[in-house]
């Protein structure tokens, strides 16, 4: 069957879950991975997702990119099927495969049609167990790879990304750009690519979500066969903890016309105590796009800037919450200074009950419309299982950002949001 005709069912498909419907099955495999297993016959369809703790936290000072490109180079060749032939073998059955990659994990997905899951489960195998890390490509990719780095260091949102988490994060590999340096990555040598996968891609830490149209026993023996055979590392090491580094204001020059501006600190990690007060309140500080605090006191009452946005994401450790706008240079500290006396109105005195309400309104409203396909469902559920939510997380999860106060909102804030311990980067600045 061709992948147009995959394509065309999956348009089609309009699933009528709603996150209480999700019936997640949960179990560990032979040797060590964790399974989570969504049962859906609506559509001829499976979804596997393969997530491995290799994101670019793995990487070091030195070698760093090397976890982007093991990830970046797995669907490059095969058990000596060359790159080429290899995807051409997944397009024959219709089959869809992609590599996804971030700061804490890289991952593996599969997408078939059910009368081919075994010889696509196969393929996939295959490419999970015996990656070539061919030296021409690895040559290859890392020539686009330092093209893109080059491009991306004269455009100011990159620059400004970049030293916004090198000022927050510090010596801690969160602050390391995802995709590596120029110079890290002229020293990745396909050993490096090899020691990396055998360390990091290993069973014991994978975890394989499976979605659609399969039956539990078959779901069991997809998950058993993708699992054995991985490498088992035991001693793998453990995510440092984020410390506290002194607060930074970095300026940067720059000929773009407007100044693009960050501010923050690491603040919230998953499953976090206090993940939905401060969620849901961010929410009404700077989440909701036009409908904000924070567009309002800036853009609505003085027209500084066309959009400002404030967000957390949580992270196997402390994540970034962010604040970040552009405004003309002459205004981007009128613009700084509005951003902090929002922030800390929010801090001592939190928001009103109709703010609260309307928050919740909006993020329950169309939740259970996220869940309208398997790929929709396999996000979330990749979320939750990759962070190890509890398997009622979905179910829960409207209940719980209804239960939110606004006691519980001003004291998550300010327990937790800490003005004094937040860098500035500005890049854009006139020089001097």
């Amino acid at each position: 069957m061709s992948i147009n005709r995959l394509i065309f069912l999956y348009i089609l498909f309009f699933s009528s879950y709603v996150n209480a419907a999700l019936d997640i099955k949960n179990w560990t495999t032979s040797n060590g991975s964790r399974v989570y297993f969504v049962e859906s016959h609506k559509l001829p369809i499976v979804d596997v997702n393969v997530m491995f703790s290799a994101g670019s936290v793995r990487d070091t000072k030195e070698m760093n990119g090397l976890a982007s490109m093991t990830n970046h180079l797995m669907f490059s060749g095969s058990a000596g099927i060359g790159e080429q032939k290899l995807m051409n073998s997944f397009a024959d059955i219709g089959a869809q495969v992609e590599s996804n990659f971030n700061r804490d994990q890289s991952s593996l997905s599969l997408r078939t049609l059910s009368e081919e899951k075994s010889e696509a489960v196969n393929l996939f195998k295959l490419v999970l167990h015996k990656p070539d890390f061919d030296q021409k490509i690895l040559d290859r990719e890392t020539k686009r790879y330092v093209a893109n780095i080059a491009q991306a260091e004269t455009m100011p949102e990159a620059i400004a990304t970049k030293k916004f988490m090198k000022s927050i994060y510090g010596e801690h590999p969160y602050s390391l750009p995802s995709s590596g340096t120029i110079d890290s990555l002229s020293k990745i040598r396909v050993s490096d690519l090899k020691k990396f996968f055998k360390e990091y891609y290993v069973a014991n830490q994978a975890v394989i979500v499976i979605v659609g149209d399969v039956t539990n026993n078959e779901a069991k023996a997809i998950a058993e066969s993708l699992s054995s055979g991985l490498p088992v590392n035991k001693n793998i090491k453990a995510i440092p903890e984020v410390k506290q580094v002194k607060k930074q204001d970095i300026r940067i020059s720059h000929p773009a016309k407007q100044a693009h501006l960050y501010y923050g600190a690491p603040i919230m990690k998953r499953n976090d105590p206090d993940f939905f007060p401060l969620y849901v309140g961010n929410h009404i500080l700077g989440g909701s796009g036009f409908g904000s605090r924070l567009t309002d006191e800036i853009r609505g009452k003085k027209g500084l800037v066309y959009s400002v946005y404030s967000y957390f994401m949580p992270l196997f450790k402390k994540g970034p919450f962010e604040v970040a706008l552009q405004t003309s240079k002459g205004q981007v500290d009128q613009a700084l200074g509005l951003v902090k006396s929002a922030i800390q109105g929010f801090i001592d005195k939190g928001p009103s009950e109709s703010e609260l309400q309307a928050s919740k309104d909006n993020i329950t409203g169309g939740f259970a419309l996220r869940f309208g396909s398997n790929k929709k469902i396999m996000s979330y559920v990749s979320m939750m299982a990759f962070y190890n939510y509890p398997l009622d997380y979905l179910k829960t999860y409207t209940d719980k950002v209804n239960a939110v106060t606004v006691n519980q909102i001003t004291a998550a804030f300010k327990k937790r949001v800490e003005l004094n311990k937040f860098s500035t980067v500005i890049v854009g600045v006139d020089e001097r």
